[in-house]
Parts: structure tokens; C-alpha cells; sequence
């Protein structure tokens, strides 16, 4: 289920949907600049966490020197921004994020002027997800009528968040309407790349869209359909490709659940099957792995890729991701 070698590579083109993309003269947030191959100073691009860096890179190939507000290996919803971060926001020439994922750092874009800020909601259509979300399709409607009143019960007991989910990247789909936004960006403060960046993007696409046929394939006949993470982080996911989420925590994987919460959980593992509780590595799987050992079930790592993975690249993880999945839902 491996993406093959020749789309691992990411570049953009140009899309008259992002045109209208809002591009407000604010900051970014790394304090290099690059040599482009024509000797001169490339683009400093400064990106709100990592699978935002992953697509500039990609597309910015050479020309553009990118660096992530958020550390390797932090959990990026609550970082905060030290006021040495938000000073070297104002060196760059351009920063992407989602506005509403990262509090610290929409603040500190409002204190900095200079580079271009483009926010990346818009372009990948972010909606609501609640802490389980639900598939009525023809593989599994039992699981999603059973897990119904659960669901009433974990909603009732606050698990929704009032936010939009801001999980975009794990759709490869939403993240070729990501990358495109960003492709317009790139284009616009250096137009003497525009050939560059468009090739690039034909590369990246395919990449990604790769990984969407993989999903489509992988995810199209298993037992179950429903799947338990530690918080919820797949409903863009679980859309895509007809499944359920189920989540310990919500969109926050650091809010801690209810007894109301965990026990409308404990009902969806046990009426569905599920044989997998997901943790992930940058918060703690303590109640996660309570809950395995509460329902006779086993845990497993579902990366939500908020963080440079340890080896490979963005490409890599999702395909790991299918693996766990395929595995966990027993699929043909």
C-alpha cells in the first residue's frame, strides 16, 4: 500500500478557486533566507506546524527557505509562541496556517507586520466534527445505528467542539486544495518561479492523489467500519472514505473526557466489534490504554501527523496510517 518513489515529490499549480484566497500583509516566522539557483535571495516562508511546511517545501522546491512555528515533536494545538518567535515572524516574507488551530499564534499575527499571511481555512472547506462522526453506508449500517445513542450521550456530555475542525491534512483530497492555495502564494511574491512552482505541484498532486486511490482501495471492503482514537483528529478522514470516528478526547487532544464521555465510548467499542484502541505519540495514552484494558481490546499508533513524522515524510505516515487502519477494521 506504499505511495511508489516517483510521487513522493510535491510541487503546485495554479487553481481558480484559490484565486480569491485573502492574503493579509501580516507575518511569518523564520529568520533565514535561501539562495535560489540564480544566486539571489529565495522566499523565507514561515509555516504554522508541520504538514503546512511539508506542502511549501514541496512546492517551493529550491526557492524558498521554510521553517515551522512548532517544534519537531510538540504537540502544536496549545504551543506557545516565546516572544523571540513572534519577533522573527516579522523576517519572513510569507507565513501559511489555519486560523483558529493554534491560539498563540494567531495573536502574534496580530502584532507583526511586513510578510504576506495566508490562511488556508477557506481554500480546504473546514467544518464541524464532533468527537464521533458517523457513516451510513451499506457496509456497516448496524454500526452506525448502534452507535446512535452513544453518540447522543458523548454529544450531550459536551464532547463537541464549537470550532471547526482545523484536521484538514489528513485528507490527501483537502490537501491538494492546500497545497494549490499555497502554489497561488508562492507564485504571486515571486513570479519569476512560476514554472518551478507549477511543476512542482504537478508532482506533489500526484502524490497525493495516490494516496487518495490507496485509501479508496485499502478502506473498501472491511469487516468494520467503525475506528477509536485517542482524539478527534479523523473526521476529514473518516468523510473521505465512509467510516466512523469514535474519539476518547475531541478536537483538543488535551481536554479530558467525562465519565459520560468515556462510558458512551465504552458502548460504541463494544457494539461495533472494535478490536483497536488509536493512541498517538505526542499525548499521553494513559486513558486510551485504560479503555483498551477495560474492553478486552488492544491499542495501536494512528499518527495525526501534527508533527514531523521520526522517519519518512507526510507521504509516508498516511500510508503507515492505512496500514494500522486496514489492520484494525480487518479489511480485504
Amino acid at each position: 500500500m506504499n505511495v511508489s518513489s516517483r510521487r513522493r515529490r510535491g510541487l503546485a499549480t495554479i487553481s481558480a478557486a484559490v484565486l480569491g484566497l485573502a492574503c493579509l500583509p501580516l507575518a511569518a516566522c523564520s529568520t533565514d533566507s535561501g539562495s535560489d539557483a540564480d544566486g539571489g535571495q529565495g522566499l523565507s516562508v514561515a509555516t504554522s506546524f508541520y504538514p503546512i511546511q511539508y506542502l511549501t517545501q514541496a512546492i517551493g522546491g529550491e526557492h524558498v527557505t521554510v521553517s515551522s512555528v512548532t517544534p519537531t515533536n510538540v504537540e502544536p494545538h496549545d504551543y506557545e509562541l516565546a516572544p523571540k518567535d513572534v519577533t522573527a515572524l516579522s523576517g519572513t516574507d510569507l507565513v501559511a496556517y489555519v486560523a483558529g488551530f493554534q491560539p498563540s499564534l494567531d495573536d502574534a499575527l496580530k502584532e507583526v507586520s511586513g510578510p504576506t499571511v495566508i490562511d488556508l481555512s477557506d481554500a480546504v472547506d473546514l467544518t464541524h466534527h464532533d468527537g464521533v462522526e458517523h457513516d451510513h453506508e451499506d457496509g456497516d449500517a448496524q454500526d452506525a445505528d448502534d452507535a446512535g445513542a452513544a453518540t447522543q450521550d458523548a454529544d450531550a456530555a459536551g464532547h463537541s467542539d464549537d470550532a471547526a475542525d482545523p484536521h484538514f491534512w489528513l485528507d490527501p483530497v483537502r490537501m491538494q486544495s492546500a497545497a494549490q492555495a499555497i502554489k497561488t502564494a508562492l507564485t504571486q511574491a515571486d513570479p519569476d518561479h512560476a514554472a518551478d512552482y507549477e511543476a512542482n505541484l504537478a508532482a506533489l498532486t500526484e502524490t497525493l492523489s495516490g494516496l487518495d486511490s490507496d485509501y479508496s482501495t485499502g478502506l473498501a471492503q472491511c469487516e468494520r467500519t467503525t475506528f477509536v482514537t485517542s482524539h478527534a483528529a479523523f473526521g476529514y478522514l473518516a468523510d473521505r472514505y465512509g467510516l466512523t470516528q469514535a474519539s476518547v478526547s475531541g478536537i483538543d487532544p488535551e481536554s479530558d473526557p467525562s465519565p459520560a464521555e468515556l462510558a458512551a465510548v465504552k458502548q460504541i467499542v463494544q457494539e461495533t466489534g472494535t478490536t483497536t484502541i488509536f493512541t498517538e505519540e505526542l499525548v499521553s495514552a494513559k486513558t486510551a490504554e485504560a479503555l483498551a484494558s477495560e474492553t478486552g481490546t488492544t491499542t495501536a499508533v494512528l499518527d495525526p501527523i501534527e508533527s514531523a513524522p521520526a522517519s519518512g515524510d507526510y507521504a509516508d505516515a498516511m500510508s503507515t496510517n492505512l496500514q494500522e487502519l486496514r489492520t484494525a477494521l480487518s479489511c480485504q
